[in-house]
């Protein structure tokens, strides 16, 4: 896939990685170390990796950390890891080294939006675990120790170069910390779309943040067979004309693939493609909006194929490059949405 005579001058896109994120070892948990093997495997196979930029994680600090967390939830990890380990909840395990990968996850997200604010790249993709996008203020849960997003967001705020950040989550649960952490925040626009119910059963549409970020948190709760016609719409008919209307400077994505149809923990029904055309949107918008600025961070996924081709997808529009749909659409029927977005739009004031 690299560059040939007569093609447009290639799009720099960084990515991070790093093996200690393998060191948080899960074992049969959903949530393991093979989901980013099998995503590393695939760009290197697929040709994608030698078209990225490497970005070296660093180590986020107390001081990172506190941006967004408590003390008190700093602690908790750093000490039930310094134990040996044990689980926090009955979804999220800690284990000897899942402190420094939590870390370095969170660092690796800050080092993704450095690089891509400094403009060593145009975009970034931080290809990290443990998740981060339902770790609230207090909290870890839900597979997840610190908020990747989040601290990337209030770090991006705290370097002094943005004064508003939109948000897109399109990880199939509802990100409950990222809503928590900037529900009162006017510089955060916060746009999730997310299957409706399930885990962790916040999200409705009613919900659209408190106080001065009253309006900035805008949920698209989807129910189950929505697929990829339903989010396109969804994208169409409300994302792409909020994130307009909010003009942010930098976009952060919290990309999850667990909504894809061979998905064991739901029924969305999107295919390769529908991932595709969801990454070719925040691309155009990033570029229409705040010259590029884009930063992904991995979420969910747990069916190895679908996951690492939608990061493989993802990664391809990013760098302006072609991607085969290997895997085909969905074999069930899809359900149609469009009252449930007419319903979303007027609420939030969207025409």
């Amino acid at each position: 896939m690299g560059q040939t005579g007569g093609e447009a001058p290639r799009v720099s896109v960084g990515y991070v990685y790093h093996p200690i994120f393998l060191e948080h070892d899960t074992g049969a948990h959903p949530e393991n170390s093979s989901r980013l093997l099998a995503i590393m495997d695939n760009l290197s196979e697929v040709g994608l990796l030698e078209d990225l930029t490497p970005i070296e994680p660093e180590r986020a600090t107390l001081e990172d950390v506190a941006r967004v967390h408590s003390p008190a939830l700093f602690e908790q990890i750093r000490q039930l890891a310094q134990r040996g380990g044990g689980n926090l909840d009955s979804d999220t395990v800690v284990t000897a080294r899942s402190f420094e990968a939590a870390l370095y996850a969170a660092g690796g997200t800050i080092s993704a939006t450095q690089a891509v604010l400094d403009r060593e790249v145009e975009s970034a993709y931080a290809l990290v675990r443990p998740p981060g996008h339902h770790a609230t203020r207090t909290r870890a849960m839900g597979f997840c120790l610190f908020n990747n997003v989040a601290l990337g967001a209030a770090w991006a705020f705290g370097s002094g170069r943005v004064s508003r950040i939109a948000i897109v989550d399109f990880d199939v649960h509802h990100g409950n910390g990222t809503a928590e952490v900037f529900d009162g925040d006017p510089r955060v626009l916060y746009v999730s779309l997310h299957q409706y119910p399930l885990y962790p059963g916040s999200g409705h549409w009613r919900e659209k943040g408190c106080g001065d970020g009253l309006g900035t948190c805008l949920n698209i709760p989807l129910p189950p067979g929505t697929g990829d016609i339903g989010y396109g719409q969804a994208f169409q008919r409300l994302v792409e004309p909020a994130v307009r209307r909010f003009a942010p400077e930098l976009i952060l994505v919290s990309a999850g693939y667990d909504g894809h149809w061979a998905d064991p923990l739901s029924r969305m029904l999107l295919s390769t493609s529908g991932y595709r055309r969801m990454a070719d949107s925040l691309v155009g918008l990033a570029r229409g909006l705040c010259d590029g600025r884009l930063v992904m961070a991995l979420e969910g996924g747990y069916d190895l194929a679908a996951l690492s081709h939608g990061t493989a997808t993802t990664l391809a529009a990013m760098l302006g490059q072609p991607y085969e749909d290997r895997l085909g659409p969905s074999p069930w029927p899809e359900r149609p949405i469009g009252r449930l977005l007419q319903t979303i739009a007027h609420w939030h004031g969207i025409e």
